[in-house]
């Protein structure tokens, strides 16, 4: 039996062998780059397959399946970026995508120092398989369809049942004038369920689902499977006994795992170099300052297994870390790509990313999570006389200049007396990052990822991320509601 080809064999065989292209001939074009003076450049090829099955009124809906190929060539010259791309991977196509970058990046620039990059191991966090030919159409049709009666089946109130299925399988390839030449093999696989139950004329939806670096495999577990029905069904019955929220100052406990997506959203971005280098962040110019609750810590970890948002490599050829941004209250680092890198003095912390080659890399969170604490959970829940417990949320907005924020949550209960109590709808968590930070007085030992759904968008381009946190009291946050 032959030994299976590593990332770099099968990105030179999907990505250069059937055209004219060569490391060599890659190197030689590189070469030109550097003589042309710009501080870095790099070429990033990609090839990626993806399908999505959608289930509704108990048929297969929509099942759509594509393909993708191309490359994306990058020029620094300062702090600007020349980029061009084409899903032409002849060679005279890619000189000219490359001269065009050059020119971007020259128009009105001074040049910089260049930094010569590190050339690091890598080690993988996951395995190279492809999740869109591990099963038949036939047999992911009947799971799906075996999932939707099971949903119907677990109570009679639920009268709608919609399940998503999409896998994907990426090779990128990338080459830079720093000495980069890294590979990798990427998949990802996400399963998500939505159902709406109805009683006395009330229609509330549930969802759920999870993901992860994986083949399908992962997903045809029964027992992982069946918990994402029950876990959508559950809420959905939950909602119809919802009460309307109140509004006021409370109080906030938020659940373990994926309300750290309000720390994604409040506090993460902030933490991106881009925004720091230009002064537009609220955490701009910090560096050793206390941002946050001494019991705080939060990291940015791209090395966890099979996660969602975890990477090998990062969309530049930089291996991945775990990177502490905030420690024991005090901010310690930024996300950093090799660009605000380099004007900043410092290195990269693997978080360069993109959504595909057609888009230039920005430093992106991967798996970003606040630590456990010491406090049980069901302690933090009893230090609450009057206030919200919040396990579940939807769509949020957030400035990261300001650093003001405004989230809807999804599943929400009252907490009267140290107890949780009525389940409520409608509630709206309004503050500021930093003095929410500043507000934690308590935090578990229940530490939780979410389980692998999270989407992040930036300037346009989508990528898969992960979140997490434990049990933690927010003594007071501004809740929207629709009663006093």
């Amino acid at each position: 039996m032959s030994s299976p080809l590593t990332p770099l064999q099968l990105a030179t065989e999907s990505l250069l062998i059937p055209s004219e292209l060569d490391q060599e001939s890659l190197t030689h074009l590189l070469d030109d780059l550097k003589r042309g003076r710009v501080d870095y450049a790099d070429l990033y090829f990609q090839h990626s397959q993806q399908e999505s099955w959608g289930l509704e009124e108990g048929l297969i809906k929509t099942c759509h399946t594509s393909w993708d190929r191309g490359v994306g060539v990058r020029a620094n010259i300062g702090d600007k970026t020349g980029f061009a791309y084409s899903d032409d991977l002849q060679f005279s196509t890619l000189r000219q995508a490359a001269r065009a970058a050059q020119s971007i990046a020259y128009h009105g620039q001074s040049l910089s120092p260049a930094v010569s990059g590190r050339i690091l191991p890598v080690t993988a966090y996951y395995y190279p398989d492809n999740p869109l030919t591990g099963f038949s159409s036939t047999e992911k049709v009947a799971w799906l369809t075996r999932l939707d009666q099971l949903a119907r089946d677990s109570d009679p109130r639920i009268k709608q049942v919609s399940i998503n299925l999409h896998g994907s399988y990426k090779i990128i390839l990338i080459m830079a004038t720093d000495g980069t030449l890294q590979a990798d093999v990427q998949p990802l696989v996400r399963l998500n369920v939505s159902v709406i139950a109805e009683s006395k004329g009330r229609r509330e939806q549930g969802g759920s689902g999870g993901g992860a670096r994986t083949d399908y495999g992962y997903f045809f577990d029964q027992q992982r499977a069946e918990t994402y029905v029950q876990e959508a069904v559950k809420r959905a019955l939950t909602h119809l006994e919802a009460i309307d929220a109140p509004a006021g100052e409370w109080p906030v406990v938020l659940g373990a795992g994926w309300p750290g997506v309000l720390l994604h959203e409040a506090v993460g971005h902030g933490l991106e170099a881009d925004g720091n280098r230009k002064g537009t962040s609220a955490f701009a110019g910090r560096l050793g300052q206390k941002v946050a609750s001494p019991l705080c810590t939060v990291v940015d970890n791209g090395t966890l297994t099979q996660r969602r948002g975890s990477l090998n490599i990062d969309d530049e050829g930089t291996p991945t870390q775990c990177t502490t941004l905030i420690e024991n209250g005090i901010l310690t680092a930024y996300m950093q790509d090799k660009l605000n890198a380099r004007l900043m003095g410092t290195i990269s912390t693997g978080n360069g990313r993109r959504q595909s080659y057609a888009h230039p890399p920005l430093p992106r969170m991967t798996n970003t999570y606040l630590l456990a604490g010491q406090t049980p959970p069901e302690d933090i829940i009893a230090s609450v006389n009057k206030g919200l417990y919040a396990v579940n949320f939807g769509g949020g907005q957030v400035d990261t200049v300001s650093g003001k924020f405004v989230f809807s949550a999804t599943e929400a209960y009252l907490i009267e007396n140290g107890r949780i109590t009525a389940p409520v709808k409608g509630a709206t968590l309004i503050g500021n990052g930093l003095e929410t930070l500043n507000r934690i007085s308590m935090v578990g030992n229940d530490l939780a990822l979410d389980g692998g759904v999270g989407t992040c968008g930036k300037e346009g381009q989508q990528i898969p991320v992960g979140v997490g946190q434990p049990t933690l009291r927010i003594d007071q946050l501004t809740i929207g509601g629709t009663r006093t």
